[in-house]
């Protein structure tokens, strides 16, 4: 949802148009996240102060500029700003601190007041942008405005800067000068619940930022110069101490913001404060019993961690050739599919059986195929490619398996065992709603497995096990390559959950053949880009539309109903095609559009059956069918046909769902709506 990003260089000259530019182009690469505003925070001038320490200046004020809208109206109402205030874009800054921010509106509505950063006061003593929701900020609230803060916004962040403000006060009052940035955030943390990431910017520290986390995701990018950097920035092995090597450091909500710069990261952990100062970086872990008594603030012990390499290509956040990003990544999904199978499946000798090879799962696979129920758990379109697998899981397995919404789940406490599976399915490994029922499996002992396509997402560190899908970075809202990657792997587990039973191995080998030819059916079916386009054109003025589903297809038909309604914010609805006579049949008229999935398998009969149905009521039918079976499925050319290649029936939904993705695509294009930025949606749910 919200995107948070924070620039800080040290020892390196940037002038004021370089940071800005800095930090705009952060939010860009933060914009699919979702958001209806956007703010940054710059310094007025080069920091000085006196050799205490103690002294600022009024005119060492941190500037703040909130805009309701696009980044690109925040961008203009900035330099109209900085031209007005006389500031130069040429001033340069050896050392700076600046933070930015999306915001997705959770409380108030979209407007400058509302948007972040957030302060504690006229002077900006303290600064923050958060990503999450602080669930106790009424209570805050009332208890601040009791000590004389007044408050301007409708938002919950707000609390936060002017809770770090009090607590800064009351050390003082108490005579600890010597109070540091990290000490006010640990305390201000302390009184917070909820979930959260932050970033801290505070006139009273100059050029230092401290960020903590609990829930929401949080990134540390670092560059690192050698000393002589004219003649080319050399990277170093890096150690992030106060070695006052020149160095750039990031912090961000996604990797995505951060590849550009570097891809040496740290994915920062639940309770952990990150503190920047003087070219340092120090990380200390919160511990909520600490500081509860007497009156000192507590003085936690710092935490070694080792930075990782981001498996990312700048190449990859970039559409290329493309109009938008949720056309590259339809188009991209013969290659995707091909990177989530690679290295997982083998074909055997001449007398060995063809295999799949999980090593996420290796030493777990055991206590798998012991589990008295499989339960998948998601939301969204991660629910739906958990819906679509659900067949084949059971086929293989043998073992019961059940599919629940996470929010579901938790609402109604629904029974979770110690001899379950739990399998949380996310691609971005943060979602909110599953991350709590995540929380609520390993609290009833159920063996827990992750399946997102976000290494070191809380998903994939809090599971015991999992299986990365390998889908590369999906930048659009509505998810695409995900979902059928989502799929993929799923029949993978499917078939090494399966795999020591002897009587299913002619249906593995035939399905593992499948998955090696998918990438081919699906460079076929993407050939459909045109015939798709002309119908959405003759659906562009359509008020609503139905997709009628089932067995394997039930899971297309819900998915495809979804990509319609989210982008191209028509009405869909996907509905199991089993249920028509009990309610749906009474919206069958000659004006309403159907749509029918009725490719070749063990519903096939009965969705014929189905289609005569409609037809004799005079349905409006879009057809979608194996090749060669049009006179099957429409006799004398009643209804639109769209045929697409015949494959495995467990992987039938991979094919059958990219004709409707492409549908959505174009009926968004041509009503004139944002594909990758639907209207009120995110595309990282780290709300509840």
């Amino acid at each position: 949802m919200c995107g948070i990003f924070a620039y800080l260089n040290y020892n390196v000259t940037r002038d004021r148009r370089f940071i800005l530019d800095i930090l705009f182009n952060g939010l860009r690469r933060l914009e699919y996240r979702g958001y209806d505003s956007a703010g940054i925070s710059i310094d007025s001038s080069s920091s000085q102060s006196d050799p205490n320490g103690q002294f600022f200046d009024s005119a060492l004020l941190p500037l703040v500029f909130r805009q309701e809208g696009n980044i690109e109206s925040l961008v203009k109402s900035v330099y109209k700003d900085v031209e007005s205030m006389e500031l130069s874009l040429e001033e340069p800054f050896s050392v700076h601190a600046g933070i930015a921010h999306t915001r997705w509106a959770t409380h108030g509505e979209p407007s400058p007041k509302n948007s972040h950063p957030q302060s504690s006061g006229a002077g900006n003593e303290f600064l923050v942008v958060h990503n999450g929701v602080i669930t106790n900020y009424e209570v805050l609230k009332q208890t601040l405005i009791r000590h004389g803060f007044n408050f301007e916004s409708d938002t919950d962040t707000e609390v936060i800067p002017k809770l770090a403000k009090y607590v800064f006060d009351k050390a003082n009052e108490e005579g600890d000068q010597t109070v540091t940035f990290s000490e006010v955030v640990l305390e201000v943390m302390r009184h917070l619940e909820g979930a959260y990431a932050l970033i801290f910017k505070s006139r009273y520290y100059p050029n230092e930022l401290v960020a903590c986390k609990r829930g929401s995701p949080l990134l540390l990018g670092v560059k690192e110069f050698s000393e002589d950097i004219s003649g080319g920035a050399s990277f170093l092995d890096l150690k992030i101490s106060e070695n006052g090597y020149p160095k750039e450091l990031f912090l961000s909500s996604d990797a995505s913001a951060l590849v550009e710069h570097t891809k040496k990261v740290l994915v920062i952990e639940d309770g952990e404060v990150v503190h920047l100062k003087d070219g340092g970086v120090s990380i200390l872990k919160f511990e909520s019993d600490k500081g509860k008594h007497g009156s000192a603030l507590s003085r936690p012990s710092s935490v070694q961690r080792a930075l990782s390499f981001l498996e990312m290509e700048v190449e990859q956040i970039n559409k290329g050739h493309y109009e938008h990003y949720m056309q590259k990544e339809i188009h991209e999904q013969p290659e995707s599919l091909t990177t989530t199978m690679r290295g997982r499946l083998k074909h055997g000798g001449s007398c060995k059986g063809k295999t799949v090879l999980l090593g996420g799962l290796k030493d777990y696979i055991k206590t798998i195929r012991r589990s008295r129920r499989i339960v998948f758990i998601g939301c969204g379109t991660s629910y739906n490619a958990a819906l679509a697998a659900r067949p084949i899981v059971e086929e293989l397995s043998g073992i019961p398996v059940t599919v629940e919404i996470a929010s579901d789940l938790v609402d109604r406490q629904g029974p979770i065992y110690r001899e379950d599976t739990a399998v949380f399915v996310s691609q971005s490994g943060e979602t909110a709603d599953t991350l709590l029922a995540l929380e609520y499996a390993l609290e009833n002992g159920a063996l827990c497995v992750g399946i997102t396509n976000t290494v070191g997402s809380a998903i994939a560190r809090n599971t015991h096990c999992g299986i990365h899908i390998n889908a590369g970075c999906e930048i659009g809202v509505a998810s695409t390559k995900a979902y059928t990657s989502q799929i993929v792997v799923m029949a993978m587990l499917a078939l090494a959950i399966g795999d020591d039973a002897i009587s299913g191995q002619g249906r593995r080998d035939a399905i593992i053949d499948g998955l090696f030819d998918l990438p081919n059916k699906v460079r076929e079916v993407l050939k459909l880009d045109q015939e798709m386009k002309d119908l959405a054109e003759l659906l562009i003025a359509e008020q609503s539309l139905l997709v009628f589903g089932r067995g394997y297809n039930f899971a297309t038909a819900l998915e495809g109903a979804l990509k319609v309604k989210e982008v191209s914010l028509m009405h869909s609805e996907g509905i199991l095609a089993g249920e028509m006579k009990h309610g749906p049949l009474a919206l069958v008229d000659e004006n309403l559009p159907i749509i029918v999935i009725a490719t070749r398998d063990a519903c096939f009969s009965k969705q014929q059956s189905v289609i005569q149905q409609l037809h004799a009521r005079k349905g409006r039918l879009i057809v979608l069918c194996s090749q060669g079976d049009a006179a099957s499925v429409c006799p004398g050319g009643s209804c639109r046909v769209i045929e697409v290649p015949q494959v495995e029936d467990c992987l039938q939904p991979v094919v059958n769902i990219i004709p409707l993705q492409l549908l959505a695509y174009h009926l968004t294009v041509l009503r004139g709506y944002n594909v990758d930025q639907p209207r009120n949606l995110a595309k990282s749910v780290t709300t509840q």
